[in-house]
């Protein structure tokens, strides 16, 4: 198997399940939110990030890259990636850091010792190791998953997934006795909807969100707001009747506005990012979300992470 690849460990966060944790972003997913915020997690292979406001244009880059991926060309940078391999060599001679490799590989014992670092932080704030992406879930290897699990739970440390929930339910039999709750994403309740913003429909995902609930796993429902895509009152109402047809009982429910910040990452991956089609809800709205949640019998609602 090949073993998955790490694209962030990001250290005090509290916006990934309860108390400080870290957070361990996995590379690859196999949805293509038009709204994600980390485009470096998409696919499963390293990939070279080019910052090319940085770029001084010096030519080490030519000199050093054994595929012709660079190229100066009337004072600037010409990057050529589909020659590029993401072998690292040119960030070796950039002395401006131009460039990045998103994508690192960690061996299970790695991941631990860097979770074990911060023990004292999850045990003063109940917090613990979420495990994210891209989408963990869906990694080739969940034989490395299913140990990095098992491990955080014998060290006592507190583990979350946080997933679109797009994967064999067998992988999530594989981390159930050592998961203590799911990060669980509904982007759209109607799957063409999904389909048209996502790239692929939602049955396999709400048919395992209902196997999870029904096997007893602790569910954080995590709702991305995108107004005019997912923040109709219609769509809320078949969300909630969803939720109650299926005996579904979310410990929490996160309604989590759309936000831009992640828009200038498209450009250092060569990637359209079409901004002009996602808004971000109102303040009022999303009160109103709320409100709606409260007032159809669901408790413990919370605007943003």
């Amino acid at each position: 198997m090949e073993t998955p690849l790490v694209f962030n460990i990001q250290k005090y966060s509290i916006h990934d399940g309860d108390g400080i944790r870290t957070t361990i972003f996995f590379k690859g997913c196999p949805l293509r939110c038009q709204w994600c915020h980390n485009p470096e997690s998409q696919r499963f292979e390293k990939e070279l990030i080019l910052h090319r406001h940085k770029c001084t244009a010096c030519g080490m880059c030519v000199k050093k890259c054994p595929n012709g991926a660079n190229e100066i060309a009337d004072g600037k940078l010409v990057f050529h990636r589909d020659r590029c391999t993401a072998c690292g060599r040119c960030i070796d001679w950039c002395m401006t850091e131009t460039r990045e490799i998103a994508g690192k590989e960690y061996t299970v014992d790695e991941l631990l010792k860097e979770a074990k670092k911060d023990l004292p932080f999850y045990e003063q704030s109940g917090g613990g190791v979420t495990l994210s992406g891209g989408e963990v879930m869906a990694v080739h290897d969940m034989d490395f998953v299913a140990e990095l699990c098992r491990r955080l739970k014998r060290e006592g440390i507190s583990v979350f997934i946080d997933t679109s929930g797009f994967a064999p339910y067998e992988h999530f039999e594989r981390v159930l006795p050592y998961v203590d709750a799911f990060l669980y994403d509904i982007k759209s309740i109607d799957p063409d909807e999904h389909r048209a913003d996502v790239g692929v429909d939602n049955t396999l995902i709400l048919a395992n969100l209902i196997r999870l609930a029904r096997d007893g796993a602790k569910l954080y429902l995590r709702l991305p707001i995108v107004e005019g895509k997912n923040d109709e009152t219609e769509h809320i109402v078949q969300l909630m009747d969803f939720l109650r047809e299926n005996h579904i009982e979310p410990f929490r429910i996160n309604l989590l506005p759309y936000h831009d910040i992640g828009k200038g990452k498209y450009a250092g991956l060569d990637r359209p990012y079409d901004e002009e089609s996602m808004r971000v809800p109102p303040k009022e709205r999303m009160e109103e979300l709320k409100t709606m949640f409260e007032a159809h019998g669901f408790h413990n609602i919370k605007i943003g992470g």
